[in-house]
């Protein structure tokens, strides 16, 4: 076996409890920074309003979500309050940044563990809320669930937010824009100090 140095894409993985507010950090970094490539994430729950398939999910029937899992599509897959989410290794492979463009996932804490198995290089961001109190304003305010769902929630954020720990870099949401100026500078940190990565090769 032979060392080689090859180039890699980078991979972002944005994190942490439902209604934390990835969404909206992740759409303004993207604003600031073209460069990045937001990776479409796949589920088989129903659209929201508003919701494009191919744009904000990929809306995949539940037998299609499995069948894609079977012939190993996914680079990481779970399920969450009722549903299965995964992101396809498609997402990964080439986009309008072209490939070995820089990559960002937003997904849940499951995924983010599977991701940093399987990608061991991917920079893991955390974003955490003020408290589980202001959490379950937010999951109220944005009114996409009834309140059983939002229960169900907060239920599974006491947990993750256990896991916060485990993740490089922890980004506290109090303040949108103090909060996205953080997140910036993690990630363009992070690209900077990217390039090639020495791996196995046969000789």
């Amino acid at each position: 076996m032979v060392m080689v140095m090859v180039a890699r894409s980078h991979v972002f993985v944005i994190t942490g409890p439902s209604g934390v507010g990835k969404g909206t950090l992740i759409r303004a970094l993207l604003e600031r920074m073209p460069e990045l490539r937001l990776a479409v994430s796949a589920t088989t729950r129903p659209p929201r309003a508003g919701e494009r398939d191919g744009v904000h999910y990929h809306f995949l029937a539940q037998g299609d979500f499995d069948a894609r899992v079977s012939a190993g599509e996914f680079v990481e897959h779970v399920a969450y309050a009722g549903h299965s989410y995964g992101t396809l290794r498609s997402e990964l492979e080439g986009g309008d940044s072209g490939p070995g463009g820089p990559v960002v996932l937003e997904i849940e804490v499951q995924g983010a563990r599977l991701i940093r198995n399987a990608l061991p290089y991917a920079t893991l961001i955390f974003i955490a809320p003020p408290s589980l109190e202001e959490l379950r304003a937010r999951l109220c305010g944005r009114a996409t669930d009834d309140p059983e769902k939002i229960e169900r929630r907060l239920a599974v954020a006491g947990e993750e937010l256990q896991a916060a720990p485990e993740f490089a870099h922890v980004v506290l949401n109090d303040e949108v824009d103090r909060a996205l100026a953080e997140l910036e500078a993690i990630v363009r940190n992070a690209l900077a100090c990217n390039g090639s990565v020495e791996i196995e090769a046969g000789a």
